[in-house]
């Protein structure tokens, strides 16, 4: 059997005030593309998990909910079974409303934790497999349906929420959830999108011990989560300056036997823009050279190192990159700012002109120069401070 699995779609997210939904829908239409391509080739896709953050709101817009539709009724219509789960960024209300009528055309959207997680359950020449969707919850949610378990974290809930599950441990089982979940030993690299309350939210991955397959959603990079077989499978697009050295992928995940390792593989998938950072001085990035050594219509980030602030610099980078979300300088004067920033206060000792320096060294890095010097003195003595 093999699966897909895909995350934290975040539907009607914007970038730096840049709307991404022509964006996911051309991410969206490569995946349907792939359901097609691979079922043409004899390599179908048995079922699509969603791991959670369908939107990037709980009240999403009327144009995502749309291109949500569109992307499940493509599913559909490839004769693909999708399990699809809510995450944080979701109302799981909305999320699963009319689920029982998706569920007829075999998308099962899971709905808010009221106690009851049924498993999707499917067939090959190996038997079944239950693939057992499980929303995001906090330690409430849990608590209010399982009031004797002992729950003081999100760990506990979620150890609690699974061991009340009817596991049967002689078949193959798959757990779709969207937590912060992690290994012992393991740092999960984060990106700055992604929401966390000082690591009080993370869940042990071995509270998910049971299951042959975890697909988890919640960050954003794809990775391992201890073992091969429980797998962020990171967000569809680059959502933040941070994401900018991530490679975006789905997880195809073929379970053979029970017993067997599943066979995990990453399926690239391509943007209509890349998010990237460019560095220099502005006449270097602007130039013919510079311009086409790379698509000029990604999402940039663009750190200029000119020394001194340069007129209209957005308008001249546009001309070339029409998708510029952002400039920042680094140069001596903003390093010097930053260990301004951590400076100790200035010395009430010193006289006008060592305390004029000082300044100056602090905002551009560099000392005055002889010809300064020499203006600053006479200006101060013509004041009369010196």
């Amino acid at each position: 059997m093999r699966l897909l699995h895909i995350a934290d779609l975040h539907i009607g997210k914007r970038v730096c005030e840049y709307s991404m939904l022509e964006d996911q829908r051309y991410v969206l239409r490569g995946l349907l593309d792939l359901l097609k391509r691979e079922e043409s080739v004899g390599r179908g896709i048995d079922a699509l998990l969603v791991a959670g953050d369908l939107y990037d709101k709980a009240q999403p817009s009327a144009e995502a909910v749309q291109l949500m539709s569109e992307f499940l009724s493509g599913v559909a219509s490839a004769g693909v079974p999708a399990v699809v789960i809510p995450g944080n960024h979701d109302s799981a209300e909305r999320v699963s409303y009319a689920g029982d009528f998706l569920a007829q055309q075999n998308v099962y959207v899971s709905g808010a934790y009221r106690g009851n997680v049924e498993p999707v359950v499917l067939n090959d020449e190996f038997g079944p497999v239950s693939i057992w969707p499980i929303p995001f919850v906090r330690p409430a949610d849990v608590r209010a349906v399982l009031p004797e378990a002992k729950i003081e974290s999100y760990d506990d809930a979620l150890r609690a929420l699974v061991e009340s599950l009817p596991v049967d441990p002689s078949r193959r089982n798959v757990a779709v959830t969207h937590q912060f979940v992690t290994a012992t030993g393991s740092a999960v690299d984060r990106s700055d999108s992604e929401v966390s309350v000082g690591g009080l939210d993370n869940v042990d991955v071995d509270v998910f011990d049971a299951f042959d397959y975890v697909a988890v959603g919640h960050v954003h990079r794809p990775q391992r989560i201890g073992r091969e077989a429980a797998r962020y499978a990171g967000s569809l697009l680059k959502y933040s300056l941070s994401e900018a050295d991530y490679d975006k992928s789905a997880v195809s995940v073929t379970m053979g036997a029970k017993g067997e390792e599943p066979g995990i593989e990453l399926v690239p998938l391509k943007p209509l823009h890349d998010l990237r950072r460019i560095k220099g001085p502005l006449n270097e990035l602007v130039s013919d050279r510079v311009v086409a050594a790379a698509d000029s219509q990604d999402y940039l980030h663009v750190v200029l190192t000119d020394e001194h602030p340069v007129a209209n610099a957005m308008a001249r980078l546009r001309e070339a990159y029409p998708n510029v979300m952002n400039i920042e300088y680094d140069n001596a004067r903003t390093r010097a700012a930053g260990v301004a920033a951590d400076a100790a206060a200035p010395d009430d000792n010193l006289d006008p002109f060592e305390l004029f320096c000082d300044f100056y060294k602090s905002q551009n890095g560099e000392g005055l120069s002889e010809l300064q010097r020499k203006v600053v003195t006479d200006e101060l003595q013509s004041a009369g401070v010196m």
